[in-house]
Order: structure tokens, then C-alpha cells, then sequence
């Protein structure tokens, strides 16, 4: 692994359980930017939804959300999970936490109108994850529903595939993908092989269903806290 700038990038599961805790976390997607906005060296964040079916249904999970962070230095990031004011109700109230650290091997696209990732790691082997986002132009969310989140759906059963959560901004129109992966052999065969998945591709091509889109791949290189059980990087 070769880094070239100090810059990392957390993808983070957050579970909760209960109506007030559950409640709360739906209150925060509207409040908690304005306080993660102040926080040092953090560069680029998104706190996102989940739906029900791994995330990939209609309707909202309420137990399960994400927050994905861009650092400026793996210090930063610490910092915020470990002692920060801003992510201490997470803390708190979340039944599991689980934070994986990754540095960036590509990226393209935009998201809110901007690339916050800068590529600082040449890829060898081992673990991928992978970081899907699009915003559905609204003409266009039926069909989006209707062909998209299907071949979504099974992403969980492909080979090689270790973790996959669907996840959103918003609903409906704003959605997300994060993967991990055994290896990168397994993500392309998916992503270029997999029939549903290309054809899916290839019509979103035709038809322009996406006003703004971006793919980012990861190279995964720490897990912190705990998901499912699973409390290291070597269990998943």
C-alpha cells in the first residue's frame, strides 16, 4: 500500500433500538450536519438512511443508518469517534457501531457537486469496498424502482460479496450502495459480467435516469467497534 497524501475516507454502521432512540437518530439527518459541519479535518460528510430488505426496499429501516466521512489524516478521523461532542449521542444511544477506515484507490463522479476524494492508494490485493451514489432525475424514479433496486437486491447473494447495505439521503431519489468484497476479481465480475446488472447499466446509460452519479473503490484497511458481531477486519 502506497500512500501518497494523508487523506482518509470512514464508511460507519450505526444501529439503534427502541422508538425514542430510533426517533432520534431520524431527527438527527435534519440537525447533525449543521454540528458535523464544525468538526476538524473533516472534509466531506454524509449521514444516510437505510431501507428495509438490506436496504435495498422501499420503505425505511428505522434500526440502521450510516455516516460516511472523508478525513483530512486518520488522527482526525479518531479523534471524532473517540472523544468527539458531535458523534457522543451516537455513541450513546447506537446498540452497534461498527467504522471501517479505507483509503481511496479510484473515484469518479460527483456528489453534491463535488469529488471529495483524493487518490492516495495503489491497490494490491485482498479486500474491496465499493461506494455507489445517484441522484434519480424525478421522471425518472418509477423505472429507477422497477428495474434498479431488483438486480440491487441480490447483490448480497454474489459471490465473493462479505457485506452490502443500500443506503440514501433521501428517500427515493437520492441512493447509495456500499459493498465489501472478497476481492476485486469477485466485485468485477459482478459489476461487468453479472447480465442483470449490465443490462441495468446500459439502459441508466441510454435513458439518463441520473441527474449526478459517483463509483469510488476502497481499499479497506481497518474496522473499529462492532457489526454483527464481528469486532475486527479479518471476520469479515
Amino acid at each position: 500500500m502506497i500512500n501518497n497524501n494523508p487523506q482518509i475516507s470512514t464508511f460507519t454502521l450505526l444501529r439503534f433500538s427502541g422508538f425514542k432512540d430510533t426517533f432520534w437518530i431520524f431527527s438527527q439527518m435534519g440537525l447533525a450536519p449543521k454540528e458535523f459541519s464544525k468538526v476538524p479535518g473533516l472534509q466531506f460528510f454524509k449521514l444516510l438512511g437505510s431501507g428495509n430488505k438490506d436496504g435495498f426496499g422501499k420503505l425505511l429501516n428505522p434500526n440502521v443508518y450510516a455516516f460516511h466521512g472523508v478525513w483530512e489524516s486518520e488522527n482526525a478521523a479518531f479523534d471524532f469517534f473517540e472523544s468527539s461532542p458531535q458523534f457522543e449521542p451516537f455513541r450513546m444511544r447506537a446498540t452497534e457501531i461498527g467504522t471501517f477506515f479505507m483509503n481511496v484507490i479510484k473515484a469518479h463522479g460527483k456528489w453534491s457537486g463535488v469529488n471529495p476524494y483524493l487518490t492516495n492508494d495503489e491497490y494490491g490485493e485482498g479486500k474491496i469496498a465499493v461506494i455507489t451514489r445517484a441522484r434519480i432525475k424525478i421522471t425518472y424514479i418509477p423505472q429507477f424502482w422497477k428495474y434498479v433496486a431488483p438486480v440491487s437486491g441480490v447483490l448480497a447473494h454474489q459471490p465473493g460479496v462479505i457485506l452490502s447495505i443500500g443506503i440514501g439521503e433521501y428517500p427515493w431519489f437520492m441512493q447509495a450502495t456500499f459493498s465489501l468484497w472478497e476481492n476485486v476479481e469477485s466485485m468485477r465480475e459482478y459489476a461487468y459480467k453479472n447480465k442483470l446488472h449490465t443490462e441495468v447499466i446500459s439502459k441508466t446509460r441510454k435513458l439518463g435516469w441520473y441527474s449526478e452519479e459517483l463509483f469510488a473503490n476502497f481499499d479497506p484497511y481497518k474496522f473499529k467497534g462492532k457489526w454483527d458481531g464481528k469486532t475486527t477486519l479479518t471476520q469479515f
